[in-house]
């Protein structure tokens, strides 16, 4: 009994310190996630976010990396795509979420610029090899067994006539 008594006195207590703090809403949520969060320079970003209660209305998302995005509603979240240009030097890029509610969120977006290898090493065999190799294998290869055929005909014939 006593436990509850100072349980209760404790949370008056607490209401008389602390007049001015109001009770945090449920509702209080907003948040921009920007996915994958590191891209290569010409990939596709999804974007996800939250403006608390006006995820019925469209908001924007602006970013060094791609300019400027409106995100729409879908399931309750506001959603978004956008691609980064390939030119898109590499470097963290600030995203800033702007709500009609004016509530705003950030993260950030890793811009990778690492160059693509066109095609392998021409190493010989398989597609990496030159287009005139093979013709030339080919070639090299009929020659051999026309010679071979050529030299088991004349070598045939000197044992029949010796």
């Amino acid at each position: 009994m006593f436990g509850a008594f100072v349980l209760i006195a404790a949370f008056a207590l607490a209401g008389l310190v602390l007049p001015g703090a109001a009770p945090a809403s449920a509702n209080e949520n907003t948040f921009v996630e920007v996915t994958p969060n590191s891209v290569q320079a010409g990939s596709r970003v999804h974007i996800r976010a939250s403006c608390d209660n006006a995820n019925d209305r469209q908001a924007e998302v602006t970013s060094d990396a791609f300019n400027r995005v409106f995100l729409r509603p879908d399931n309750g979240f506001l959603t978004g795509s956008v691609t980064v240009p390939g030119n898109k030097a590499a470097g963290d890029y600030p995203v800033h979420l702007r709500c009609d509610n004016d509530r705003t969120a950030n993260t950030t977006l890793t811009v990778l610029n690492m160059e693509q290898p066109t095609k392998g090493p021409a190493t010989g065999g398989g597609g990496t090899a030159d287009r005139g190799t093979g013709s030339m294998l080919l070639l090299g290869g009929v020659a051999t067994v026309a010679a071979a055929v050529v030299f088991g005909l004349l070598s045939s014939r000197r044992r029949a006539g010796s």
